[in-house]
This record gives C-alpha cells, structure tokens and sequence, in this order.
C-alpha cells in the first residue's frame, strides 16, 4: 500500500502541532520512516515478482520441453503403429495355421487309432481262430496217431476241424472230401479206417500252413502296432508344438494388443497434449507480460514517491530552511504561538504538496487542498470533505480486498474438491481400463477354444456318419449275400435229400425237371455218405443263420450308439454354440467398454487439465492478495488513522484567534 500525497500532508501537519521539542527534526524522522517503509514494501513486492518471473521462465521452458516431447512422440508413434499392426495382423494367421495344423494333427490320430483298433480286432479274431484249428489239428493228429480216433471223433475239436476244412477255399477238394469223409465216419477204430495215414498227413500239412499263417501274422501285427505308435508319437509331438506356439503366440497378440491401444492412446494424448501446451504457453506469457507490466508501473511509481519523500527531507534539512527553523522556532514555547507556526507550518506544507502536486494522480484534489491552506474560496471544508470521501474510498477498498480474500478461499475450496473428484474418477477409469485389457485376451482364447471344439464336434460327427454307412452298407451286403448262400445251400440239400431220403424230401415251389430218386438199394449203400455232406450243409446252414443273428443284433446296437452318440454331440454343440455366443457379446461389451473407459480418460484428463490450469490461473490473481492482505489491511488503518488526525488538525484551523490555553488543549488532544 502506497502513502498518498495527502496523507502525507495531513500526517506532517498532526505531528508539527503534537511536537514540543525540536518538531522538524521530528518530521524528517518521520518522512525518513515513511521512506525506509516505502523501500520495504519495494522489496517485498520485487521478491514475488522475482518468484513469479522464475516461474514465467521455467513454466515455458517446461512447456517447450512437453510440447518437444510431445511432438517427437507423436512422430514415432506414427511411425511404430503400422509395423504394430502388421505384426499383429501376422500373428493371428500364424495362430490359425497352428490350430489347423493341430486339428489336423488330432484327426490323423483319431483316423489311426480307429483303424488300429479295425486292425487288432480283426488280428485277434484270426490269430483266435487260427490258433482254435491249430489246436484241433493237433488235437486230431494227436488221437489218429495214437489210436484214440474214435473218442476224437466226439469232440468239439472234431466239430470245430469239421467246420474249417468245409470253410477253407483254398483247401483241395479231394483232400477236403477224405477228411469229411474220414471226420464224418461212425467207426469205433477210425485209425485203423483205410486212409487213415493220409488224414493224419493231409492234417500235418494244414497244421504247418496254419502255424505259417498265425507266424506270419504275428509279425504283421508287430509291424503295424510299431507303426501306428511311431505315428501316434510324431502327431503328439505336433501337437504339443502347435499348442505351445499357439499359446505363445495369443499371449504376444494380447501384448501386442494392448501396445497398440496404448500407442494409439498416446498419440491421441499427445495430440491434445501439444494444443493444450501451446495454449497454456500462450497464456502464461500473456499473464507475465500484465504481470511484468503492473510491476513496472508500481516501481515507477513508488520511484517517483520516493522521490519525493527525498525532495521533501532535502528541503527541511537545507541550510537555509535550518536557518530560519532557529529563527521561527527557537523552542517549545514560540511554536505555541499559533498565528506564526501555524503560518509558516502551512507554507512548508503548501509549498510540499504543490512539489508532490506535479505527478500526482489526485492533483485536483491536492489543488483544492492548496486553495483551502491559503484561505481561498475553496475553505477547509471542501478539504475535509475530500478527506472524509478518501476515508470512504479506502474503507471500501478495504471491503473489495475483502471480499476478493472470501472469493478465493471458496474458489480454492471448490477447485480442491473438483480436483479430487476428477483425480478419483480418473484413477478408477485406470482400473476399469486395466481389468477390460486383461479380460479381453482371456475371453479371446475361450472364444477361440469352444470354435475348435464345436469344428472338432462337427469332424467326429462327419466321421461317425461315414463310419455308420458304411457299416450299414457292410450289413446289407453280408444279409444278402448269407441269404442266397443259405437258399443255395438248401437247395443242395433238398436235392440231395430227394435222391438219397425222399421221405425229407420238399417239393420246390417252381417245378423243374430233375433226376429220379435213387433206387432203394442204392439209397441204403449211399446213405452213409451222402449223411457226412448233407451234415456239412447243415452246419454251414446253421453258420449263416448265426452270422446274420448275430449281424442283425450289432447292427441295431451300432444305429443305437451313433443315434445317441448323435443326440450327446447336438446337445453339447447347443451348449457350446450358445456359450461362444455368450462370451463373444461378453467380448464385445468388453472391446466397447474399452473404447469409452479410454474416451472417457481422455476427456477426464483434459478436464483436469482444466481445473488445473484453473487453479494456477486463480493462484496468480490470488496469491498475491492472500499473502499481502493484513499487511495492505494494516497499511490502510494507518492511513485512515493520519487522515482522521489531518482532519481533526484542519477542522481547528478557522480557530486560529483563540487563546492559548485553548490551543494547549486542542494540541494535547
């Protein structure tokens, strides 16, 4: 707060009336106090103007720096995102060319082992009964050879070497009729039967050819089980490579994902970051600049009232003034003659204020004050009504100051809690951004998992169905061709029976010319042979009806397992088609959430920005009033005090005839 021309006035004219002793040594103390406080007050105001100017200066370097920063982050991020891109863009075909090949992989293992378990089902069904005839053979050989023939002949050995020599093709048929023959036979002593060496010669060879074909299946057997377990072990491997790239490679294209996002946020942040600089920069040189000019003015100002307060204290301690103070108050008891020092104090303060008057803003006013001390038509009551208005001036500065201290307090308080709110909401936009980057990578993979799954599903469906046609096919096939071999064979044996037992004989629906039945003699003498063949029809008969019973019973399991084996796989491809489609609307709330938590950020980080800057802006226009305001409260009582007592001196001066004892009291007052 600056001392005005007028309260000096007034001050210099209470405290020439208080002083007894010396009094213009007094006045020059005081005017060199008032010069030491303006001084002060320059220091003061030149240390926060310092303070401020270091902050202009490192504020826009800092801005430069940022706004630098910014723009060579933006370049590179201009750059960075397209290469991100493509890698990524490679990334995912690669992680498709590994679940293919996996798939693939996992079917070559399913298309084996079922053939595998084709191959050993059929090998253990062969070796089985290879090793059934092997042991009857031997079993045969075994009793022929040691005369235990007959007995053999009542085994299911027997039976069972019956039913391979008729089923075996590739078998002569004059051996194959001899061993009939000789299997067929009721003789107790069949070993000693004529042929009975060749049967036992004709079996040593069936045996060896038997135990050729078990050898040499065997090794195939081998063969194909070291096969198919290299196989097995190469695709695992593939597998397990193709898992191990594919889970590599999605966790490097959720990596790289989110890099992308955050290099796409920070070229966006850089953008907004550069505007924002480049305003804030032209604002804060737009405020040091009014800063810079307000402080020139106040210096030029408190220069020119300390120019006067010199100008002031040089006239009362000239040589001269000294002089003719010795003269004109020679002590206390002259100064109380109030018509001279009365006088003379009024000429020393017109002639100050006229010196002050020159470069004074309130010259008018000063001007009235000159009028009213030299007794003009102006008066002194012009004068105290200034004064009374400058008091009211003051006392409403006073209030603005005030009034500003209140705004600000309440603005920093508002701006405070608006700060934290903002802080708090972009902290949970962080968190919120944080966990939708770490679900989208999982719920990609589970999306990616169900659709192997569901193609996986659809394969073995395929598979199954071909699997089933041709089985079907399979049983059509053998029905139909058991069927005619069993009419064949039945008719074989009706005709054979009409000629050999008549009596068992069946008229066939379509009459055809055959031959007469043998005569009674000859059927007696045929009997026991044609029995042996006719038995053999039978039993091949009854092979073919059990073959087909037991080819009707698995064909009606096989279409009962794949109808409910289709059943399980529609159910769980429901399930597994409704769950994808639940987790890819999860994943797309997911990508959209992402997408506004991430416009919401910046948006959020803009308007902190916002209030920061706004606080800053409130601290330079508030700073300097709250740090300053009971100094500039203080300044002002002060002033109001020495404008009351410039008052009181003025309001006495048309009393400048009275007594003295009136004017002892009025100046102990």
């Amino acid at each position: 707060m600056k001392t005005t021309p007028i309260v000096l006035a007034c001050a210099l004219s209470a405290h020439g009336l208080e002083h007894r002793v010396n009094p213009i040594r007094k006045v020059v103390t005081l005017l060199q106090n008032m010069q030491a406080k303006v001084e002060g007050e320059g220091e003061k105001e030149k240390e926060v103007y310092d303070k401020y100017m270091c902050y202009c200066k490192n504020g826009a370097g800092a801005l430069e720096k940022s706004i630098a920063d910014a723009e060579a982050l933006a370049g590179e991020m201009g750059s960075a995102i397209p290469e991100a891109e493509s890698k990524l863009k490679q990334l995912k075909a690669d992680v498709k060319r590994h679940q293919t090949d996996r798939s693939d992989a996992k079917a070559a293992i399913g298309s084996a082992t079922a053939v595998r378990e084709k191959e050993e089902a059929a090998y253990t069904k062969e070796t089985e009964e290879d090793k059934t005839n092997l042991s009857a053979m031997k079993k045969a050989i075994a009793a022929i050879s040691g005369g235990g023939g007959a007995a053999f002949l009542q085994t299911s050995a027997a039976q069972t070497l019956k039913k391979l020599i008729v089923a075996k093709e590739s078998m002569n048929d004059g051996d194959r009729q001899e061993l009939v023959s000789f299997l067929s036979s009721n003789m107790e002593d069949s070993e000693t039967a004529p042929g009975a060496g060749e049967v036992v010669g004709i079996l040593k060879q069936m045996a060896s050819e038997t135990q050729k074909e078990l050898d040499g299946a065997d090794a195939e057997e081998a063969e194909s089980v070291t096969s198919f377990d290299g196989l097995i072990k190469a695709k695992k491997k593939e597998i397990a490579i193709a898992t191990k790239m594919i889970e590599e490679k999605l966790t490097r294209i959720g990596d790289l994902g989110v890099t992308i996002q955050r290099m796409k946020g920070d070229l966006g942040d850089a953008g907004d970051s550069i505007e924002d600089d480049k305003k804030f920069a032209k604002d804060l040189e737009a405020n040091c600049a009014k800063q810079q000019k307000l402080f020139d003015e106040n210096a030029k100002l408190r220069g020119q009232e300390l120019v006067a307060l010199a100008d002031t204290i040089k006239i009362l301690n000239d040589d001269d003034a000294l002089e003719m103070f010795k003269k004109t108050l020679p002590g206390a008891s002259s100064f109380l003659q109030i018509q001279v020092t009365s006088e003379e104090m009024k000429a020393q303060v017109v002639k100050m204020v006229r010196n002050v008057a020159k470069n004074s803003p309130r010259k008018l006013k000063l001007d009235f004050m000159v009028l009213a001390m030299n007794g003009r038509s102006a008066g002194f009551g012009k004068v105290i009504k200034l004064i009374d208005d400058f008091i009211v001036s003051l006392g409403k500065e006073q209030q603005d100051d005030a009034d500003k201290k209140e705004y600000c307090e309440k603005e920093f308080d508002l701006i405070g809690d608006k700060k934290k709110t903002v802080t708090q909401e972009l902290s949970d936009l962080e968190t919120a951004i944080s966990d939708a980057k770490e679900q989208i990578p999982v719920t990609t993979a589970e999306i990616d998992g169900l659709d192997d799954g569901i193609r996986a599903l659809d394969k073995q469906v395929t598979e199954a169905t071909e699997n089933r046609k041709e089985e079907s096919s399979d049983y059509t096939t053998l029905m139909a061709g058991n069927t005619a071999a069993s009419e064949i064979l039945g008719f074989a044996k009706n005709r054979l029976q009409k000629f050999y037992n008549p009596k068992l004989y069946k008229e066939p629906q379509f009459v055809q010319e055959e031959p007469a039945p043998a005569p009674e003699g000859v059927q007696k003498a045929k009997k026991s042979e044609s029995s042996g063949v006719i038995a053999m029809i039978d039993l091949l008969i009854n092979d073919l009806d059990k073959e087909m019973t037991e080819a009707e019973f698995k064909e009606k399991d096989a279409q009962e397992d794949y109808e409910a084996m289709l059943n399980d796989a529609a159910t769980k491809r429901q399930v597994d088609s409704k769950t994808m489609t639940d987790k890819e609307f999860n994943l797309a709330e997911l990508k959209k959430g992402l997408e506004e938590y991430t416009e919401t950020q910046k948006s959020t980080t803009n308007e902190l920005m916002a209030v920061d800057k706004t606080l800053s802006n409130l601290h330079g226009d508030c700073d300097f009033l709250m740090k300053y305001f009971d100094m500039r409260a203080e300044a002002r009582t002060n002033e109001i005090d020495a404008m009351k007592k410039c008052k009181a001196v003025l309001s006495g001066a048309d009393y400048s005839l009275v007594q003295v004892h009136q004017v002892k009291r009025l100046l102990r007052k």
